[in-house]
């Protein structure tokens, strides 16, 4: 199994930015479609962006457009979320996902999970 291990996570003020990191271990990334989560408390968890296998295609939710940036680095295996403007609203548990399938935005469809990384934007 794949391992997943999010950082970067932090306290900030709204408007500013944190680069959120998802590093593989245990085996390479390059085999999984890549996936963001975020879970405020006592709110479902929601999908925030996708990428594919080698970065080709990306996709995000209406939240993140626009803001936020998904991206890897295959040789070093880590997956990234770049978040610019960050709002109050964005304040959750961030986590990454894996699949080796093509899944883009619900929870069900990944299997490998990070423990996930707190983001907290103060107003």
């Amino acid at each position: 199994q794949v391992q997943l291990v999010e950082s970067g996570g932090g306290l900030v003020q709204a408007g500013g930015s944190l680069r959120l990191s998802c590093a593989a271990s245990r085996r390479a990334l390059s085999p999984y479609f890549m996936g963001w989560f975020r879970q405020a408390p006592g709110k479902e968890r929601e999908w925030v962006a996708s990428i594919s296998w080698s970065g080709g295609n990306t996709y995000y939710a209406d939240s993140a457009k626009g803001r936020f940036t998904i991206s890897r680095d295959n040789a070093k295996n880590t997956a990234y979320l770049q978040m610019n403007s960050l709002k109050p609203e964005d304040t959750a548990v961030y986590y990454c996902a894996a699949s080796p399938t093509m899944v883009i935005s619900t929870t069900r469809g990944y299997n490998h999970w990070g423990q996930g990384t707190q983001v907290t934007v103060s107003s």
